[in-house]
């Protein structure tokens, strides 16, 4: 880009951060037990699974692994609203200060699925989508006029299916991060200068190269009076 150098002042409107928050989410742990288990897993036991079918499927698998995972495109995150607005709280900073913040609640869930999969990791079955949902309570700087943003940035999930002679069992485990942004688009006079376009460099795409040759080198061949005898005045 080209610059015009001469500043002068300007009115921009830019979102403005009022609070910013990141929590780590640990879910109570998710556990099936039969006979719901093997309804779980319809594609393990057939179109009516009964008690114990998903167990006794997997002991032809004797080294099976348990994988979860989180569908992305489930997840959905929403600040959980009062008609009434948010609730003001008189909050004791660290360092004895007290300032006055928002309550704030948020909803995030999704959709988890469990893969079974044999010692050489090809699949024996999925389960059906597998729901979770978590509100969480943030006391932030929100006053009214702002709007909170949330998302989940990072998770991890955890699955073990037990199976022994008298007990069989699914559990999962979830935890993943939860950012909460506040913002409010503020108008802000800032000294600035106008940007222009640059010029555009004279790129053309070339299809027939002008060049058919290969390069060679001139100073080993033909040579510059290479080979030929010195003439003595």
């Amino acid at each position: 880009m080209s610059h015009d150098h001469e500043k002068h002042n300007v009115c921009i409107s830019v979102p403005k951060v009022f609070d910013w928050v990141t929590r780590q989410v640990d879910l109570p742990t998710l556990s099936f037990r039969e006979p719901e288990l093997s309804t779980l897993f319809p594609d393990c036991t057939g179109p009516t699974p009964g008690p114990g079918s998903l167990c006794a499927l997997l002991q032809a698998f004797p080294n099976y692994q348990t994988v979860c995972r989180v569908l992305e495109n489930s997840l959905l995150t929403n600040e959980v609203t009062n008609p009434f607005g948010r609730t003001e709280v008189e909050v004791t900073l660290p360092n004895g200060e007290e300032v006055c913040l928002e309550k704030v609640k948020v909803l995030a869930k999704g959709l988890i699925e469990v893969d079974l999969l044999d010692e050489l990791g090809n699949l024996i079955c999925t389960s059906d989508p597998i729901d979770f949902a978590t509100i969480q309570t943030f006391y932030l700087c929100a006053p009214e006029g702002t709007s909170v943003d949330a998302f989940i940035s990072a998770g991890q999930c955890d699955a073990e299916v037990v199976c022994d002679a008298n007990f069989s069992q699914l559990d999962i485990s979830f935890s993943f991060c939860l950012d909460v942004h506040v913002f409010a688009d503020v108008r802000l006079e800032i000294e600035a200068a106008y940007c222009k376009p640059r010029h555009e460099f004279p790129v053309s795409d070339v299809i027939c190269s002008e060049n058919k040759f290969p390069p060679q080198c001139p100073v080993v061949f033909p040579g510059k009076g290479f080979g030929k005898k010195t003439s003595v005045n």
